[in-house]
């Protein structure tokens, strides 16, 4: 093959993902999985009832418009204003995907050039760095530093240069449960302006804030709409995370340069889940508050547990993951510890190093989630106990 490598360059060094890893670990070990981020039983019936009702109807097993189906696109709409006061045209401003990693992937490719610079938080989401790559485009960390993993924006506004095409904010924060406040946001928005940046905004945490933090889309602020693209999905808000529903706002100029991109990847998916999901976004509140409070419990309730056993947690603002440090311990290298827990207790966990380019950043950093049911959560506490000194 003349010696050149079969994987594209630009994809060098990513290799299987860490969840594929660590949930093939867990399968062979027969470990309690607190690794990948979904849940362990289904969201609520009436949804999936739906999808089976759109089944046999015969709505969207044939291929659904490029778009997404109307009915799904007026409920995010919908959705959108009811919480956030945010106006969009359903026909013009709203694309429906292959849940948020295409949503992500699609914006990447259709926004960024080689030689394009892109601002993003670190720790991030393994996708984030792939998609980068994949567009040809340089990503610039700035690095979320515990215990707060506040982000520094003096630091921002250092990493700015004329290279800098676009910020992609992922807020609630996924891995460290950091959430944005209101200051943070305008801060952000007010270099966005000054710089002329495009801004994109993983959101799919968005109704699993805690503890008096508020999500907020960065697109509701004084010259931010015309410039952001937010994300968003339905696995993460109702547990049908295998359904891959996931959806881009934005201004019609960016959701027409998105779609084009967006139509060679899977061109269109999940037709009758696409019905169900359109339900969904217009259960009452009481859906959304009752499934934040389920999982604030469940939060505290692991958060203790990983404490009694001697980590250090760090307590998160959102989403459904905990990133605690395992340096009392004596432990130094959270990619073999996590190898290795499995055989010392049974639970599987994530090292939070892979999601850092800086090795040392996270290095002792370990993320857990709780997206799970809580007799497994009290089984992996119980388990974890035996890591106690």
């Amino acid at each position: 093959m003349g010696g050149r490598p079969l994987l594209n360059r630009r994809l060098d060094g990513l290799g299987t993902t860490i969840f594929a890893e660590m949930s093939a670990l867990a399968m062979a070990t027969g470990a309690i999985n607190l690794g990948q981020g979904f849940p362990d039983t289904d969201g609520p019936e009436s949804v999936r009832e739906a999808a089976v009702r759109a089944l046999r109807d015969g709505r969207g097993n044939q291929y659904p418009p490029g778009p997404g189906i109307p009915e799904l696109r007026q409920a995010i709409a919908d959705h959108q204003r009811r919480f956030y006061g945010l106006s969009l045209d359903p026909d013009t401003e709203v694309l429906v995907t292959a849940g948020a990693t295409e949503a992500i992937a699609a914006t990447m490719l259709a926004l960024l050039e080689p030689g394009d610079e892109v601002i993003a938080f670190e720790p991030f989401y393994d996708s984030y760095a792939a998609c980068i790559a994949m567009a040809g485009a340089k990503r610039v960390p700035l690095t979320l530093r515990a215990p707060s993993f506040r982000p520094d924006l003096d630091e921002l506004r250092s990493k700015i240069t004329p290279q800098t095409r676009l910020l992609l904010l992922n807020t609630p924060h996924n891995p460290t449960g950091m959430v944005l406040t209101a200051d943070e946001q305008s801060a952000i928005a007010t270099l966005a302006v000054e710089h002329d940046l495009l801004v994109v905004t993983d959101e799919v945490y968005e109704h699993l804030v805690f503890d008096g933090a508020a999500h907020v889309p960065i697109a509701t602020l004084p010259g931010m709409r015309e410039r952001t693209v937010f994300i968003s999905s339905a696995g993460k808000i109702f547990s049908f995370t295998g359904w891959k529903v996931g959806w881009v706002m934005a201004d019609a100029p960016l959701i027409a340069a998105v779609r084009t991109a967006k139509q060679y990847l899977t061109y269109v998916s999940a037709g009758p889940f696409q019905y169900a999901i359109a339900e969904a976004l217009n259960l009452p509140d009481t859906y959304f508050d009752g499934f934040r409070a389920d999982l604030r419990r469940k939060r505290d309730l692991l958060s203790v547990g990983l404490q009694a056993a001697g980590f250090e947690v760090y307590q998160p603002e959102g989403t459904y993951f905990i990133t605690t440090d395992i340096t009392p311990f004596g432990e130094k290298d959270a990619y073999a510890f996590c190898r290795a827990l499995p055989e010392r207790c049974g639970v599987v966990a994530i090292p939070n190093s892979v999601f850092y380019d800086d090795p040392n950043a996270g290095r002792t950093q370990v993320r857990f989630t709780f997206c799970k049911r809580d007799d497994i959560l009290h089984e992996a506490v119980s388990r974890l106990q035996r890591l106690a000194p």
